[in-house]
């Protein structure tokens, strides 16, 4: 209960970057003793939510551009094996369904200029394709790397016209896995990624800030 709590905490800026987590407040908040606790702040060190500076204790990070340069570069790779393990599947039908829901459910959020719900069907596209994979350590290393992304309290959905074109490559990324193309359903899913970092570090680069 710790863990998630924390997790969820951190992800919503409930908890901001830099703030300080401490042991006592969070025993009292969550009615445990402090050995849970610790160990879920031991886990999020590890998994890159928290990090522990020597006689000060745990801080939410401050991801940088830096970060997410670095973070984008993995999850490129990640989501890649992802889509061209799912695309292999014998049966993508059901799968192919959902993320085409998906799809227009992003398609209608961007129409209504709903960011915030837009950011979450993404999440959920990728969480589903990362679901359908069969791996469990590239899923949980996967979906920590989305969570670190989204540390950084900004995204590449707030460049101008990255959405639309986000749209594109998702419907992309659904033909090659709905058609049994695991090296294409690979290629367009990294290119997803590569496209939504580079538009990210230009526009940040430029001086764009999250709102």
């Amino acid at each position: 209960m710790a863990y998630g709590e924390l997790r969820r905490a951190i992800l919503t800026g409930r908890l901001a970057p830099g703030s300080h987590v401490s042991v006592r407040p969070l025993c009292e908040e969550f009615g445990l003793s402090a050995t849970p606790v610790k160990v879920a702040l031991t886990a999020l060190e590890r998994e890159g939510f928290l990090v522990l500076h020597p006689h000060r204790g745990f801080f939410v990070p401050e991801v940088d551009q830096e970060d997410m340069r670095e973070l984008y570069e993995l999850r490129e790779v990640l989501d890649g094996i992802a889509a061209r393990r799912t695309a292999a599947l014998p049966c993508r039908d059901g799968l192919a369904t959902r993320l085409t829901e998906l799809l227009d459910a992003q398609a209608a959020a961007v129409a209504a200029r709903d960011l915030a719900g837009y950011s979450d069907l993404d999440v959920r596209f990728h969480q589903e394709i990362l679901a359908a994979a069969g791996n469990g350590r590239l899923r949980h290393v996967s979906e920590n790397m989305i969570g670190q992304l989204r540390l950084g309290r900004t995204t590449s959905a707030r460049v101008p016209g990255r959405l639309d074109a986000a749209l594109a490559e998702h419907g992309e990324i659904i033909e090659a896995i709905a058609t049994g193309q695991p090296q294409q359903a690979e290629r367009a899913a990294r290119r997803h990624v590569r496209k939504s970092a580079t538009a990210l570090d230009r526009h940040l680069t430029r001086g764009g800030q999250a709102s």
